[in-house]
């Protein structure tokens, strides 16, 4: 099931990747589409409750499916309207964008295991513990509290 999982949250990168390259986005935001939502990290340099909020923030992909609407809206008024009246190419907006990193950023962690986190521990994320010997943690807890 893991393995199937992996697999949707490949695909929906790949339709974030898409739809930047479809876009004639530049270069760089291809580098912030891999490490830029990574930056809500330090939020764990205060805490780990600060921290997970922050993380969550920027790895949530609701927020991110909203930014994805506001910036198609922005992008299907004004500006296509007017860069259809003037025969200029229409502008890819910002918005929009953001949108597209954050989500693909965040399926592309997904792929790897990283999920959003809860507040105890930054290894402690929706899709189970990350780390060599948190799974037999997370075993533990499951038998009541026993180890194996």
């Amino acid at each position: 099931m893991k393995n199937l999982l992996r697999l949707e949250e490949l695909a929906q990168f790949l339709l974030c990747l898409f739809l930047l390259i479809n876009n004639d986005v530049v270069w760089w935001v291809y580098f912030l589409l891999v490490i830029g939502p990574d930056i809500s990290m330090l939020g764990y340099l205060i805490n780990t409750l600060v921290g997970s909020v922050t993380y969550n923030l920027f790895h949530h992909k609701a927020l991110a499916v909203v930014l994805i609407c506001f910036g198609s809206i922005a992008m299907i008024g004004g500006p296509a309207i007017a860069s259809l009246l003037n025969g200029i190419e229409p502008v890819v907006d910002p918005i929009y964008v953001l949108g597209l990193i954050l989500y693909g950023h965040a399926s592309l962690d997904r792929i790897f295991g990283y999920g959003l986190k809860f507040g105890d521990s930054f290894q402690h994320t929706h899709l189970g513990w990350i780390g060599k010997g948190l799974h037999e943690q997370e075993a533990g807890a499951g038998a009541g509290g026993r180890s194996r």
